[in-house]
């Protein structure tokens, strides 16, 4: 088989690691491009979403590299996602291209067919072989998050610009090629030392910024034009509300035990949006009722142009940016959006944000004066 599956975050590579393990011959999809997303926009349905055109465009340009397997992931509830994979291969299939597509569906709905795919792409591998390379996939890509969250913290106050976005880079290659616990274990110190030893100005004002929204547009830099880049050279620090494995914990490990994965955002989101309403858009309103009670600065949330989980949470974050008093910046992203704009409005925010916080730190300042005298 020749594999290949969407391309999103820091996740491309170690999965070509464990396929390759397996025995299997990958095509790596390449980073979405202009290029991958005029594809995806000249064969989606005219309702599709941003993450729809982006993935299909990348399965067209994997099979334009040879691929004849596609493995992508399936989904339930009230989210359109669910059904995104049938429809993509139809429209491939209408396309002429001959290929078989994997689909995995959430363990809780169909764990019968996920040990029927990965026995599939294993190629007979047996059952201590596949546990091995799933832990090491694990592993890595959970290096890859905390080393992505450090970037986070380290970036805002750097002071080479540009410096931490390089060795996050460097290292996505170095824990590819790293393939026992150990290697991974070492690695984790060195590339995290590293990431600390990072030159940074401490003296430099900066905010704090909180990212809720739908997964991919939060995950996928090509999908929010480096958004969290950006801010961090305009001074934020960042919180992002998920990573990838954060996520399968909750959405995926949780779920198959019938467990309610964070719970206390649930519970944060509960007086203002009780209910489910599919993909990530109770999660977007209690992350930021959580920041704000943390006492991060600011909220931007990112969604997919006419995603209906995210325009709901889009009017209820309304109400809990004015009770909690903690400004919140939408930005609704297709093919369209243009960085240049997207740059605009976020240097009006962070400069919003700094000036919030000036004011708020020098009348902390005067009243801590006026009581001592």
């Amino acid at each position: 088989m020749k594999i290949a599956y969407p391309y999103m975050g820091s996740t491309p590579r170690p999965f070509q690691a464990m396929l390759e393990a397996f025995g299997n011959e990958v095509v790596l999809p390449p980073r979405p491009s202009k290029r991958t997303l005029d594809l995806g926009v000249k064969y989606s349905p005219e309702f599709a979403c941003l993450p729809f055109k982006i993935v299909l465009g990348t399965f067209i340009e994997c099979l334009e590299q040879g691929a004849d397997t596609l493995v992508t992931s399936g989904g339930v509830g009230p989210c359109r996602a669910g059904q995104y994979a049938p429809l993509q291969k139809r429209i491939l299939q209408d396309m002429g291209y001959d290929f078989e597509m994997i689909i995995f569906e959430p363990p809780s709905r169909d764990m019968s067919g996920i040990l029927k795919n990965v026995k599939k792409l294993s190629n007979g591998m047996p059952l201590w072989g596949i546990l091995h390379q799933i832990n090491i996939l694990w592993k890595k890509i959970k290096l890859l998050d905390d080393l992505e969250y450090a970037s986070h913290q380290v970036r805002a106050r750097e002071s080479t610009k540009g410096m931490t976005s390089r060795i996050y880079k460097e290292q996505i290659e170095r824990v590819y090629q790293a393939q026992t616990p150990r290697e991974l274990l070492n690695l984790r110190k060195e590339t995290l030392a590293a990431m600390k030893e990072i030159p940074q100005d401490r003296s430099k004002p900066v905010v704090k910024i909180g990212i809720v929204g739908e997964i991919y547009v939060v995950l996928e830099p090509a999908s929010n034009l480096e958004i969290e880049e950006s801010l961090g050279e305009m001074g934020a620090v960042i919180e992002r509300s998920m990573f990838v494995t954060g996520w399968t914990k909750s959405n995926a490990i949780l779920d198959f035990f019938r467990m309610a994965g964070e719970a206390d955002v649930r519970k944060a989101a509960k007086p203002y949006l009780p209910e489910m309403v599919g993909g990530h858009g109770q999660d977007s309103v209690g992350h930021t009722v959580i920041y704000a009670k943390k006492g991060i600065d600011g909220v931007i949330q990112l969604a997919p142009f006419t995603c209906i989980p995210e325009i709901v949470a889009k009017s209820i974050l309304t109400k809990v940016s004015r009770e909690y008093d903690i400004p919140v910046l939408t930005f609704f992203l297709d093919e369209q959006t243009g960085k240049a704009g997207m740059q605009t409005r976020l240097e009006a925010f962070v400069d919003l944000l700094l000036r919030k916080k000036e004011k708020k730190e020098a009348m902390a300042e005067w009243t801590a004066t006026s009581a001592s005298t």
